[in-house]
């Protein structure tokens, strides 16, 4: 078909739509053909031809596949396959039927909805699920990988219909032996997302992310990110020395609890931070359960399909396609 990622038959994927495309690449849904009429719906993600040509983009690319093809968790995007067809590299990835935070973050903005605040805290404690898994994640020999993800951001994180929450694209993650890491050099990820020593070209460990998961939480309760400015530099000088806010003050269904759970995720001083993502999990999913019944999988489902007209799930909604994020 015009316009699509042509690939070779021997691997079996037909290539049915683009879903997006960012600066650096595309994604495509295909069908995985097997014996007796096996199909698999996929998601290929696709490095444009001028980037393929560059070495370190490249290793990275291929890098990121080895590193997350082992990174089997439920609250991560899997990957399925790397590939190379006439030059051009692929990954086979898990598709998703839903979308990103960012444009959950629109839908609400349109319908004029606000999120409450244990859904918010819900969707962020499975995103720390993931973030847990995959920083404990050793190699075969039961040595730490250090993965650090350092590009959590609305673009990277998925929610399906059925209600799954997942982490995507590990492209600029940190990881012992799989990606080539310019740290200090260059800054790497999304201005108003990254953590204080993320901006100031240090080093970062997994409390940078735990920063980032704490913008996640605050733009989910409040409806905006507090450090995007008009400028890459200005949402920058926002993340190292802008006062953080009383966030009771911007949404005045935040408790004190769930203030202070912030306060310590976005602390600037990184030993005043969560040291693990397993200490901030308990913080929130105590927040949400302590009483009793909480939200689930299913609730954060219902809500989704509401919001974006989708009625109860299906195979027919299923069919409808999917979507997954990619680095801008």
């Amino acid at each position: 078909m015009p316009g699509l990622f042509n690939i070779d038959s021997a691997f079996n994927y037909v290539v049915v739509r683009k879903i997006t495309e960012g600066g650096m690449g595309m994604v495509y849904e295909a069908e995985q053909l097997g014996s007796e009429g096996f199909v698999k719906r996929v998601a290929l993600k696709v490095i444009r031809e001028k980037f393929a040509s560059q070495k370190l983009f490249l290793q990275n690319f291929i890098g990121e596949a080895k590193l997350v093809a082992d990174l089997i968790h439920t609250n991560i995007v899997q990957t399925y396959h790397l590939g190379e067809s006439r030059g051009t590299y692929f990954i086979a990835m898990e598709l998703i039927n839903g979308v990103n935070l960012e444009q959950f973050a629109s839908q609400l903005n349109s319908k004029r909805k606000v999120l409450s605040p244990k859904l918010a805290v819900f969707i962020t404690s499975r995103i720390v699920r993931g973030l847990a898994y995959a920083h404990a994640k050793c190699d075969r020999d039961g040595r730490r990988l250090g993965i650090v993800h350092r590009d959590v951001s609305f673009k990277n994180v998925m929610v399906a219909f059925e209600g799954d929450v997942k982490l995507t694209d590990f492209g600029i993650a940190k990881a012992k032996g799989f990606l080539t890491d310019q740290e200090g050099e260059v800054v790497a990820g999304k201005a108003d997302y990254m953590s204080p020593e993320q901006a100031n070209f240090q080093v970062t460990d997994e409390r940078s992310d735990i920063f980032s998961v704490g913008v996640v939480l605050s733009h989910l309760l409040v409806g905006q990110n507090v450090f995007k400015g008009v400028t890459t530099d200005e949402s920058i000088k926002r993340v190292l020395e802008m006062p953080i806010p009383d966030f009771r003050t911007l949404n005045s269904e935040i408790d004190s609890r769930l203030n202070d759970i912030l306060h310590k995720a976005l602390s600037r001083k990184i030993e005043d931070r969560y040291e693990k993502a397993d200490q901030l999990l308990y913080d929130l999913e105590h927040y949400i359960y302590h009483e009793g019944y909480g939200p689930t999988n299913e609730t954060l489902g219902k809500y989704i399909r509401e919001l974006f007209g989708q009625g109860d799930f299906s195979e027919t909604d299923a069919s409808r396609g999917g979507t997954i994020a990619i680095t801008k």
